[in-house]
């Protein structure tokens, strides 16, 4: 038998509640299957689901282990502890629940003896599912390692739980008007778009997001298997095979891949979904047929659904369908991904861009606008090459053609002939040469004339770790803390941040590594975060204000941090800062985590150093106050150009006016290094700027040493840096910053 309070990596496991859900044949019944499990792990006597059902706003006891329901037991949101746990959205931890004066006694159900009492509420991001309540005999049973275990446990739930009841909400509506018909084909054979990951596909195009019909071509139907057995084989292939994605996620992703396929478990398991389909077989019709009418219902309902969550699984009852005619075939074991396929989509969500990588896209060319910084920043670490047009006519092609993208110089070739892919071919061999040279990279940067320089890693996700270590990483110089927090559909729990950074520092083996903290806004949207109508939200609540704004999601990444950092040199940077008030606030704010972390006795980094990142025109006036307050500091050169320039740099529009080499620029970045060096302050450069030869010669020259680039660009500023005299780049750098024209600078930039 477990011991309590020994078993929070049990509970917490991803790995483990997927698997309840696989067993289980309904949300009831993973429900009850839940409370069993929790309450044998905790030890405790009782373990209760309540959902919120938001129409009446009642949380409905809905699976129970411990207590006797004969009932329906219904509260009002803030009634009783386990309503005002939700009302307010915090836990509730009692040493006696029935003193408490928000106790609310429910006669019938022997909830009389039982005292201790702990509720913590089931959130999407801050939307409201549900609450997990567990009580027990025992006076002051429940502690806060319980409250932290049953926290990361709810977390975990509420897609799930959501996700089911999205579902039961859909089979409550009429049908919709059928969707548009897709855009007519046109003779294309070649498409200039935007690069936004690198890389090189070739393969034949699928339509992500159009019309389901694309799936199904009629003189291919009679070639399928059409009785009740053949689709009951197919159910049960796309059950286990959608079980077998999401556990390699799981083990591939599990800092961003949490529960990604849960909505499409729930869709296959659902008996009316099914039931639809095996009523029309049995009345006749061919299996191929009788899927395709019933995804086109299920696609039109969520189509025509005012929840924008419903909205979103569109493409999820699309995927479903194409699995299920995939795999009526007898002969076919493991298909129904997209392995040989270019994606042709619209508009992309995070979740949507993870599938596609677990489905074995081979690239994907988005239609329409500029491709969100996240999207390309999220393809870019899952190396699924990634082009943006502007070309609806991509839609219109047939399964038969062949796409060729290449994510470097943004182009797509419609059927191209075989002198274009054999010059492809060649390149991407190249590449792989080109990589293999960092095998004889040394450990250490350094220039010509023997100064020290360090070359760091970008990182988004724990898969790109290896990548910075096999290229030779010499740290971490920028984690972008927000991917689990994007992809996710709710926020990540303390325990799960706790154990992704750990990871990342335990990767680095001593090197160091600089957290940034969460980034979100702009183009960066939580979906499950209230959207606020903003103008301009990249000049709204972003970044630093976002985390002041919420502070309690603040908290809870902080503590990880800082315990993830136990016994380790452990370096967090906030971005956005605007002023030495914002700095001061945030260090107060870890001041307040070590002090609650200190009162819990948990073991933690209690000297954390603490960065600023100037990104911003009014952090660069205040540079000499910054550096003499914070620990270090990291330059955001992406977002200053933005700022300073007043360019948004995904604005095709005007991109051509993103100039990094801007006179005002490369002042700022002056007097932002001679700031950090006249008060010995580290300072490093994240940015692109520092993979371009022509900047990096500059930023050498102003007394720049640590420079932070994406992983697959080390080698190539490893060696640049190398050649690079920093006696020489010093004197470049002088004579650049005496010109006030971007001519003269490109004039000067240009090789001799």
């Amino acid at each position: 038998m477990p011991t309590r309070k020994d078993n929070v990596d049990l509970i917490c496991s991803i790995g483990e509640l997927a698997g309840l859900f696989e067993k289980s044949t309904s949300l009831e019944n993973f429900l009850q299957t839940v409370v069993n499990i929790v309450a044998y792990h905790m030890r405790a006597a009782v373990c209760s689901v309540y959902l919120y059902d938001e129409d009446t706003q009642d949380l409905v006891l809905t699976a129970t282990q411990g207590l006797d329901v004969k009932k329906a037991i219904r509260l009002k949101l803030g009634e009783g502890l386990t309503g005002v746990a939700l009302k307010e959205l915090r836990p509730i931890r009692e040493g006696s629940g029935a003193k408490h004066p928000n106790f609310k006694y429910i006669p019938g159900i022997s909830e009389e003896k039982y005292q201790a009492f702990l509720a913590v509420p089931i959130l999407r991001g801050l939307v409201r599912i549900g609450v997990l309540v567990l009580q027990d005999p025992v006076p002051d049973y429940f502690d806060e390692n319980d409250t932290k275990a049953l926290q990361a446990i709810a977390a975990q739930l509420a897609t799930t739980i959501e996700n089911a009841k999205l579902l039961m909400a859909l089979h409550q509506r009429e049908s919709a008007p059928p969707p548009s018909p897709s855009e007519k084909p046109r003779d294309l054979k070649f498409l200039k778009g935007k690069p936004a990951a690198r890389g090189v596909a070739l393969g034949r195009p699928t339509i992500f997001g159009g019309d389901f019909s694309s799936f199904v071509i009629d003189d291919q139907i009679q070639n399928l298997p059409g009785g009740e057995e053949d689709f009951l084989r197919s159910l049960q292939r796309t059950e286990v095979q959608l079980e077998a994605l999401q556990v390699s996620m799981q083990e591939r992703l599990a800092d961003v891949a949490s529960m990604i396929f849960s909505a499409h478990l729930l869709i296959v398991k659902d008996s009316k979904f099914s039931g639809a389909m095996l009523a029309l077989i049995r009345e006749g019709m061919h299996s191929a047929r009788a899927i395709n009418q019933v995804i086109r219902q299920y696609v039109q309902l969520f189509e025509a659904s005012a929840n924008p969550r419903l909205r979103e699984k569109v493409q999820d009852v699309k995927d479903l369908g194409r699995r299920l005619l995939q795999n009526l075939s007898a002969d076919v074991e493991a298909v129904s991904d997209y392995a040989g396929h270019i994606v042709v989509a619209g508009e992309l969500l995070p979740s949507d861009v993870l599938k596609l990588s677990a489905q074995k896209a081979g690239g994907v060319v988005q239609v329409g606008g500029a491709v969100a910084s996240h999207i390309a920043i999220l393809a870019r670490s899952l190396g699924l090459p990634m082009v943006v047009v502007e070309e609806a006519g991509l839609f219109g092609l047939k399964p038969e053609q062949r796409l060729l993208i290449d994510g470097d110089q943004g182009n797509v070739y419609i059927d191209p002939d075989d002198a274009v892919c054999r010059g492809f071919a060649e390149a991407e061999a190249n590449q792989r040469e080109a990589e293999a040279l960092a095998a004889t990279m040394k450990e250490e940067t350094w220039t010509r004339d023997g100064e020290r320089v360090k070359v760091l890693a970008n990182i988004n996700m724990l898969s790109e770790l290896k990548t910075a270590r096999n290229l030779k990483a010499e740290g971490v110089g920028l984690y972008r803390s927000e991917f689990p927090f994007i992809v996710r559909n709710n926020f990540p729990s303390e325990e799960e941040q706790f154990r992704v950074y750990r990871i990342i520092l335990d990767a680095m083996e001593g090197r160091d590594v600089w957290f940034r903290t969460l980034d979100v806004g702009g183009d960066k949207m939580l979906s499950y975060v209230p959207a606020m109508a903003e103008s301009n939200p990249f000049l709204g609540l972003r970044a630093i204000r976002f985390s002041f704004r919420y502070k309690e999601v603040f908290f809870q990444q902080l503590r990880a941090m800082l315990r993830a950092g136990e016994g380790l040199n452990l370096y967090i940077m906030f971005p956005m800062i605007s002023s030495v008030d914002d700095f001061l606030q945030a260090r107060e704010l870890v001041q307040a985590c070590i002090r609650q972390l200190t009162d819990e006795k948990a073991s933690f980094n209690a000297a954390p150093k603490l960065g600023a990142m100037i990104e911003l025109p009014a952090a660069v006036e205040v540079a000499e106050e910054l550096a003499a307050e914070a620990d270090f500091i990291s330059i955001g050169g992406n977002d200053l150009v933005q700022y300073m320039l007043a360019v948004d740099r995904t604005n095709q529009h005007i991109s051509d006016l993103y100039v990094s080499h801007h006179p005002a620029v490369l002042r700022a970045l002056k007097r932002i290094a001679d700031a950090a060096m006249r008060h010995g302050k580290p300072l490093s450069f994240c940015g692109e700027m520092a993979a371009d030869p022509k900047m990096l010669r500059f930023l050498l020259g102003i007394g720049l040493r640590r420079f932070s680039v994406e992983s697959r660009l080390i080698p190539s500023v490893h060696q640049t840096l190398s050649n690079f005299s920093a006696s020489e780049c010093a004197d470049f750098a002088r004579r650049l910053l005496g010109m006030g024209r971007i001519a003269d600078v490109e004039a000067a930039l240009k090789p001799a």
